[in-house]
């Protein structure tokens, strides 16, 4: 190995840091939530067209998701995050134009920008992979920690911006996504100049692969296709990541509803708790996985999402035992997004992991585009019945049935054969 080479990979927590900083950036992509009631009352939307945007943004992030993963493997994670940065920055200018149709925010907000965090969501994952194989899932889940800790900035920010005055409305949600807009080209692209690849070859000194945690050799994407290993991790990844989507998507329009009658905290405050838990659960899932295994992590995380939607959700009754059901809903959600990366690692080899986890993570997106959008068809239902707590029940019920089923698949799930 070069000086220079040692030089770099003796640094490797930079590559940390400057993935913990793109990844709260991109993290506003779980605010949403915060538009919903300014546009209901500026636009007269309904919830199924309030969360639209939303949908469309996971969806459109998973599918950036796969095209980034390809190129930066082979372009380096540099020009995909900067890209990734420049598109996200001019999805919320587009937003702030033409961000007064549902359509309009779809294409602005949904598509552009959602493809822009796609870009550059995947490249800190694949870099921080590479450069820590001796801590994949705690690597992994301090890089997504940041993305699940995004609305503890921005959910504040965003209700401050937008303000509490419905006669505004028509002004200040512009104006907000003019300053993301400016916040994003600068932070997310000047983020992206920190990225390096390690040299050929390079592992940490003195490590050693733990025996049955390390892929024999890599495979690339055609190969990975080829296993039913891939097939049961995306319905594994599709299912854990239905409760917490969910609860994301629905997190403030519930707390509003349930602040009308027990008002302990600002619903953009409450957000940000939420969101601390989310980015726990990266970190803390992740390291655990390290030590435990992954499935016996996936399992216990299963366990978490059928206690929230069972023993807190279904029947919330007062505002902080609604807050600790979503809240643990959010703690295991998080885990999915720091063990999934590292399932990829580990069954298919380091080398492709861009390509192959941009084909996985496809499964989050598919979810974030069908999931939360029947639920809210479901509650705007109960709505129009004049009954939204046994829409709420409903809802987490079927979230509860897809844990369990996720649970079982989990458990049946082995290593692909080499």
């Amino acid at each position: 190995m070069t000086p220079a080479a040692v030089a770099v990979s003796s640094n490797r927590v930079r590559y940390a840091a400057a993935a913990v900083v793109m990844q709260v950036l991109l993290g506003v992509l779980y605010s949403w939530s915060i538009f919903r009631g300014p546009l209901a009352q500026l636009h007269g939307w309904s919830k199924a067209e309030t969360i639209a945007p939303y949908r469309y943004s996971l969806l459109a992030f998973a599918a950036g998701m796969i095209l980034a993963g390809f190129w930066q493997d082979r372009k380096g994670p540099r020009v995909v995050a900067s890209a990734g940065g420049f598109l996200l920055a001019l999805g919320c200018l587009l937003a702030a134009w033409i961000g007064g149709t549902v359509n309009g925010l779809v294409l602005a907000y949904g598509i552009v920008a959602g493809v822009g965090v796609g870009f550059a969501y995947v490249t800190p994952i694949a870099t921080c992979i590479k450069w820590f194989p001796d801590k994949r899932g705690m690597i992994v889940g301090l890089a997504v920690m940041g993305f699940g800790a995004g609305p503890l900035v921005f959910g504040p920010l965003l209700e401050a911006l937008i303000g509490d005055d419905p006669s505004r409305f028509a002004v200040t949600i512009p104006r907000t996504f003019l300053i993301l807009a400016a916040i994003f080209f600068v932070g997310v692209i000047g983020a992206a100049q920190f990225y390096r690849v390690p040299p050929p070859g390079w592992k940490p000194a003195g490590w050693v692969p733990p025996p049955g945690r390390m892929a024999r050799g890599d495979l690339s994407s055609r190969g990975m296709l080829g296993t039913w290993q891939f097939y049961a991790l995306w319905l594994i990844y599709f299912l854990g990541t239905s409760v917490g989507l969910t609860a994301i998507g629905e997190a403030t329009p519930q707390l509003q509803e349930m602040a009308r009658t027990s008002a302990v905290m600002s619903a953009g405050a409450a957000l940000g708790v939420m969101s601390i838990f989310n980015g726990l659960g990266r970190l803390g899932w992740g390291s655990v996985s390290d030590r435990l295994g992954r499935k016996a992590t996936i399992l216990a995380m299963f366990a978490v999402s059928l206690l929230a939607c069972v023993g807190f959700l279904r029947t919330a009754s007062s505002f902080w035992m609604l807050l600790a059901g979503l809240c643990l809903a959010a703690f295991a959600y998080g885990g999915y997004l720091a063990l999934m990366p590292s399932f990829t690692a580990d069954y298919y080899g380091p080398k492709y992991v861009g390509a192959n986890y941009g084909l996985l993570f496809s499964a989050w997106g598919v979810c974030g585009f069908l999931v939360p959008g029947y639920f809210a068809g479901i509650m705007d239902r109960a709505r129009l019945a004049g009954d939204l707590a046994s829409g709420y029940s409903e809802v987490y019920w079927k979230l509860a049935v897809l844990a369990a089923a996720g649970a079982f698949l989990t458990a049946v799930l082995r290593p692909p054969r080499r």
